[in-house]
């Protein structure tokens, strides 16, 4: 009888601490302090009015404070070959046919929740600027979804920006991918 009543106390013992422990990785740390770059392209199907494709390059930050978390990035995006050639251009070494320009992003008190491998950024103020002037042509009114993931040997490790509202006008649907190159750990906050 003790026997079968310690096995069921070790095993309720057991279950509790793995449930905590899993609990504890789904967890986002306290606060985070995250940069790295974006280097993607845009979808080949954007609207005619985008004249995509776009190679999208640039460097981002993302400090995480318990639930919440700004987000910002500075990043230049040019045709790619194909968006040279597929809006009329034949000029791939100049900037008139490659149509260079600068976006900052900033997204604030964005909020934090955990998602299988990582965590994930929605809500907020965003603002996007185009070549320093804000609103830029395709509208004020644009959020994010940031998604933060790591693999089975670094973590954090990946950055995955999803634009939403009017910036799927220009940055298209699918998120623009990116790599982590530093991540910071500490019980400080920064604001």
């Amino acid at each position: 009888m003790k026997t079968k009543g310690f096995r069921w106390a070790a095993c309720i013992v057991v279950a509790v601490g793995l449930t905590i422990s899993v609990c504890a990785l789904a967890q986002t740390p306290r606060h985070l302090n995250l940069r790295g770059t974006l280097s993607d392209y845009t979808t080949q199907d954007m609207p005619a009015t985008v004249a995509g494709p776009w190679e999208v390059r640039g460097t981002w930050s993302l400090f995480v404070r318990g639930e919440k978390a700004d987000f910002s990035a500075a990043v230049d995006m040019v045709h790619s070959d194909q968006g040279v050639f597929k809006n009329g251009a034949s000029d791939y070494d100049t900037g008139k046919g490659r149509n260079p320009h600068t976006h900052h992003i900033s997204l604030e008190d964005g909020t934090v929740t955990a998602i299988p491998g990582g965590f994930r950024i929605t809500g907020g103020k965003v603002t996007i600027t185009i070549n320093g002037n804000n609103p830029p042509p395709f509208g004020p009114n644009s959020a994010l979804q940031i998604d933060v993931t790591g693999g089975n040997t670094v973590d954090p490790s990946n950055i995955a920006v999803t634009f939403l509202d009017d910036a799927v006008a220009h940055f298209g649907a699918q998120p623009l991918h990116g790599v982590v190159r530093s991540a910071d750990k500490d019980d400080h906050d920064r604001r």
